[in-house]
């Protein structure tokens, strides 16, 4: 494994109803995701829509996508989001169609969190410092 970045390079969270995802996390985050292009193996079946970032840096990117077979839902892989206080996109998801499991605590010396689930039923993590 590269010491030189986190151990995740890609993320990808399945989604039932795009438009409605894409809204979701558009206004949680108060950004735009872009439209990424489905591999030519995968074929059309795939839509992806990428959060913004930049693959060079350390960390990770990665989309919303809907595909055949891939059904959204909780209790799977946990994906925290950095925030610089989860508190300020938590006060988001209720408006954004999305609802608070557990509001934001703290994880001790590794700051706090907060855990939600999107429009889909994915569930999802906030982490930030303060």
């Amino acid at each position: 494994m590269n010491n030189t970045r986190n151990p995740i390079g890609w993320f990808e969270i399945y989604v039932a109803d795009m438009p409605r995802a894409k809204a979701f996390y558009e206004t949680v985050f108060q950004t735009t995701l872009q439209p990424l292009a489905s591999p030519a193996s995968v074929g059309p079946e795939l839509e992806m829509w990428q959060f913004p970032g930049d693959m060079m840096a350390p960390g990770c990117g990665g989309t919303i996508c809907k595909m055949d077979g891939c059904a959204p839902g909780a209790g799977g892989t946990l994906i925290y989001f950095t925030c610089a206080d989860c508190t300020v996109e938590e006060s988001r998801v209720a408006a954004a169609g999305g609802h608070i499991v557990r509001p934001k605590f703290s994880i001790g010396d590794y700051g706090y969190i907060a855990l939600l689930i999107d429009t889909e039923g994915n569930m999802i993590g906030l982490h930030s410092l303060v």
